[in-house]
């Protein structure tokens, strides 16, 4: 949308509406993913055993307590996955950081989904830290032998905010697209030998 002074509402600086803005919704979400994600892997490695199975809901969801070296889903590239994913996790989040300082106070969607990612993202570094063999995955859904591969709470926040990314992505693109129609249609009409011709009367 197009601002007083003729700049649009896309080029509107990052740091309008002030760092704290976005603060107020980062700080929460992360502390939140973050307690979520220790706590209920504290709780898993602290009550069960490996490779143990609980029914919560029957045969499709139960607890299946196990450790994974590689990404989000059982994704693993071999015995040096937890090192790989440890170094790729932390670019990430420096890429992360970078598109945060350039998103405006007003893009809230686009602030939460980068908080949802980081806070997972901060969540599966901290195991892959402590942990030799890996993440802490207990999360298990299916049906019989036709499951999803486990996973955690950081995980669940992960795949989230990276839908959200996309969709804010997407909104941008929308947004962008009605700012020039916009700007095209308030431009005066051309003059000169370029210019279509008015129709008869």
């Amino acid at each position: 949308m197009p601002l007083a002074d003729g700049v649009t509402r896309s080029e509107e600086p990052a740091e309008a509406g002030g760092l704290a803005s976005r603060l107020a919704i980062t700080v929460p979400v992360l502390l939140i993913v973050l307690a979520l994600d220790i706590v209920t892997k504290a709780w898993v490695v602290r009550t069960m055993p490996l490779y143990d199975r609980r029914e919560v809901w029957g045969d499709f969801f139960r607890f299946t307590y196990t450790h994974n070296r590689g990404a989000a889903f059982g994704i693993d590239i071999g015995e040096h996955s937890r090192i790989f994913f440890l170094v790729l996790s932390l670019i990430a989040l420096c890429v992360l950081f970078v598109i945060y300082r350039g998103t405006p106070a007003w893009d809230r969607l686009r602030v939460l989904a980068l908080s949802l990612v980081a806070g997972g993202a901060l969540g599966n570094i901290f195991d892959r830290i402590r942990f030799e063999r890996g993440v802490v995955d207990f999360l298990d859904f299916g049906i019989g032998d036709s499951r999803f591969p486990v996973f955690n709470i950081a995980d669940s926040a992960v795949t989230v905010g990276a839908t959200l990314l996309l969709i804010s992505f997407w909104l941008e693109g929308r947004r962008e697209q009605r700012e020039a129609a916009a700007l095209e249609a308030e431009a005066p009409p051309r003059i000169g030998p370029d210019a279509e011709p008015e129709p008869a009367d």
